[in-house]
């Protein structure tokens, strides 16, 4: 009996090839969708594709760069890990964007690629580079697996640091004929292999929470500063019960959208470069400013001398590099947002702070988010309407731009992981592909990409790919028939002297959307567009809505590069 057990208990090992061994992997880390184009040294891996692809769903994309930014959006609107994969040398160079996108705005990817074999490795062989030298500084950490003995172990380390502390892409670069060499494997092992891995720390000091504490209790006029690190975390729960705890108001990075419902009261926006007056006021008027998941972008934070000038800071993070980086904290707390907030709450009183929410109140007021509605078809009105046709449950992706912006304002943010752009990197063309791995990842949300035409021609082709797939998301295009956000620079800071910014191309995008099999609809008058968006909704296909807007459209509040954010323009 007790050798029945024995056996009973044993696992069970199996031979394969590294190709198997590398679905195996990715079975046990709950993987179902990867996105990414085959090639020659990726062969054998997509043999093995073939075989498991009932566990596995495989998204041929158009192009691999489309591959990483699918993987980022699926990441991003689940939280769990995207998977990309490519070939060597132009197929893994061709992600580096994508990586590069994922790692400036700590999205958790594993990027696989295949290599050469071990003997044509640093012989400047056909499709050969070295893409983990070329991506060691965009990813997290990255890896080349040249004996298969090292295979799963390193395919478990990577998932383990993409997610663990704060998240961000890591890279495994495969030698071809390890994927074809044969090893014994051993499921379950997963868990027990990072012991010591860990960057962020286990637990909160104790001593910087009661730090920070008595600088929160000491303050006249706090303001929280909440970025993407909230999202990440899963810390909106607990810092909507901290600012009401502080009776504090609130602004946000824009990757810090949805962490904290816009429609609550201690709300003021945006803050930065392109924040609301209300907020970048508060942060100049301020005299603690609790920043939260944020990094201090140069874009939030413009001139370092003039940004909150009043205030003491007190930053709480999980990257201690982020710490005194950009900007000097006088105390911080080195640790998850989730963790920390619930402790802070948990051990202040309820404090009030009735004048100086009476004065941010006013400047909500005095300064509110407008556009002149003059009849036309505005971007801003139609984003407002996209909010109240999806009654703001919508994931929204978007690409970068004025389009960007206006998505920010204007869209009711209510729920975390619901907006997805590249804030850090700002890359044109991540949109359409990020909105695929959105919608593959919630298949129960609607899924919404606003773009505009500059970034819309940068990777049309993906449309290819939700229609190939049947992957029913929604393109809206706000064409000016411009690059907007460099021509509004070039009007405001460069005499209206429009160097390359004006786009005279004659392509339709209603006919392209319907030559790759999408559904096509134009708008141009503002009576339109509800219709358009319904209908685009309830197609249960991939749509393209192609709107009209005009050329000199701007984006304000504006603050000047090089300006305090307290100088804000606002028209």
């Amino acid at each position: 009996m007790e050798n029945g057990k024995e056996e009973a208990g044993k696992v069970k090992k199996m031979k394969l090839n590294g190709s198997e061994i590398l679905m195996e992997c990715l079975k046990e880390h709950e993987v179902d969708a990867v996105f990414g184009y085959p090639g020659g040294a990726v062969l054998n891996i997509y043999d093995a594709l073939y075989k498991y692809n009932n566990d596995i769903k495989h998204y041929l994309t158009a192009h691999e760069q489309g591959a990483a930014h699918a993987a980022d959006g699926y990441a991003r609107a689940t939280g769990k890990t995207g998977v990309c994969l490519a070939t060597s040398g132009p197929g893994a160079t061709n992600l580096v964007t994508g990586i590069a996108t994922a790692y400036m705005d700590s999205a958790p990817v594993v990027a696989i690629t295949g290599n050469v074999t071990r003997t044509l490795l640093g012989k400047d062989s056909f499709q050969e580079v070295d893409i983990a030298g070329i991506t060691m500084p965009i990813t997290k950490h990255n890896f080349i697996v040249k004996d298969i003995k090292n295979l799963a172990d390193t395919i478990h380390r990577a998932f383990h640091i993409a997610q663990e502390g704060r998240p961000g892409p890591v890279l495994v670069d495969i030698t071809k004929d390890v994927t074809a060499d044969v090893f014994e494997y051993t499921p379950g092992m997963k868990t027990s292999r990072h012991i010591g891995e860990d960057s962020a720390p286990k637990t909160i000091d104790e001593h910087e929470l009661q730090k920070a504490a008595e600088m929160i209790c000491a303050a006249q006029k706090p303001l929280v500063f909440a970025g993407g690190g909230v999202v990440i975390s899963g810390a909106s729960d607990e810092l909507l019960a901290f600012a009401e705890k502080v009776n504090a108001p609130v602004c946000l990075s824009s990757m810090g959208l949805g962490s904290f419902p816009v429609a609550h009261k201690f709300f003021t926006g945006m803050i930065g470069m392109h924040g609301t007056k209300a907020s970048n006021m508060a942060a100049t008027d301020c005299d603690l400013l609790i920043a939260v998941g944020t990094r201090f972008s140069d874009r939030v934070i413009s001139k370092v001398s003039s940004f909150a000038p009043n205030a003491k800071i007190l930053h709480i993070d999980i990257d201690a590099a982020e710490i005194n980086k950009n900007i000097v904290a006088t105390a911080t707390v080195h640790g998850d947002a989730k963790e920390a907030l619930a402790r802070l709450t948990a051990d202040l009183q309820t404090l009030e702070h009735d004048k100086w929410l009476k004065k941010v109140f006013e400047w909500k007021e005095q300064f509110p988010l407008k556009y002149d509605n003059d009849g036309t078809l505005k971007p801003q009105y139609i984003l407002e309407r996209i909010s109240t046709v999806t009654n703001n449950d919508a994931v929204i992706t978007t690409d970068v731009g004025q389009h960007q912006m206006w998505a920010c304002h204007f869209i009711k943010h209510m729920k975390p992981r619901h907006f997805i752009t590249s804030g850090g990197l700002g890359t044109m063309g991540y949109g359409l592909g990020a909105c695929i791995g959105a919608k593959v990842g919630r298949p129960d949300k609607t899924v919404i990409n606003i773009t505009g035409d500059g970034c819309f021609r940068m990777n049309s082709i993906e449309l290819a790919t939700a229609v190939e797939y049947n992957i029913p998301i929604v393109n809206v295009i706000l064409n000016n028939g411009v690059l907007g956000m460099v021509r509004q620079w070039q009007t405001l800071f460069y005499g209206e002297r429009f160097s390359q910014t004006t786009l005279t191309r004659t392509t339709d995008f209603s006919k392209l959307a319907e030559a790759y099999g999408a559904l096509a609809i134009d708008v141009t008058r503002p009576e339109e567009v509800d219709a358009a968006l319904n209908k685009a909704i309830e197609a249960g296909r991939p749509v393209v809505v192609n709107c009209q807007i005009g050329k000199d459209e701007k984006v304000f509040p504006m603050v000047a590069s090089g300006a305090g954010i307290d100088e804000v323009m606002t028209e």
